[in-house]
């Protein structure tokens, strides 16, 4: 079930926006230090140059497919999974660390970003130029899309920057 938040003015929606992004970042930092887990040599996938860039080194992979115009980036690390697709002029940058899942997606100029560090589940899709970030720590998951956002545990964090919509420790 998405949750929705309501509608506010544009430099307040900023404002909540930034200062959730900060917030995030600390609890990232957090989350890298404290995530011990198998050990998996970095991969990175990046189209273009590629179509379809698909990589795997012991249990951390990724897949990172772009067309058009569009580009698309994933990393992974200790037995992370994440994943990219881009079409139309879209961006998409994922990462995942510590058993976590990353899956962004983004068409027409939209810009998405996934992160799931050490265990989280992160989802991000953007459309028509707008932009969202989902980052999910252990145990907890994000979604961030046109049709609204989502956050289930304490370690989430969903923002749509296009409508003002966010959500952070599973409000």
């Amino acid at each position: 079930m998405l949750r929705r938040s309501p509608q506010v003015g544009s430099s307040s929606r900023f404002f909540r926006a930034a200062t959730l992004f900060a917030f995030s970042s600390s609890i990232a930092a957090a989350g890298f230090i404290g995530t011990g887990v198998a050990s998996a040599a970095p991969v990175t996938c990046v189209s273009p140059p590629s179509a379809n860039d698909i990589q795997v080194d012991g249990t951390a992979s990724c897949g990172a497919t772009a067309l058009d115009t569009a580009r698309a980036s994933a990393s992974a690390t200790d037995s992370g999974t994440a994943v990219s697709v881009a079409e139309s002029a879209g961006n998409t940058s994922t990462l995942a660390t510590g058993y976590g899942t990353a899956l962004g997606a983004s068409r027409a100029g939209g810009t998405a970003y996934a992160g799931a560090l050490g265990g989280g589940i992160a989802h991000s899709w953007a459309d028509n130029g707008g932009t969202t970030i989902a980052i999910a720590g252990w145990g907890s998951g994000a979604t961030a899309e046109a049709a609204g956002v989502d956050c289930v545990g304490q370690w989430s964090l969903a923002l749509n920057l296009a409508s003002g919509q966010f959500c952070a420790f599973g409000s």
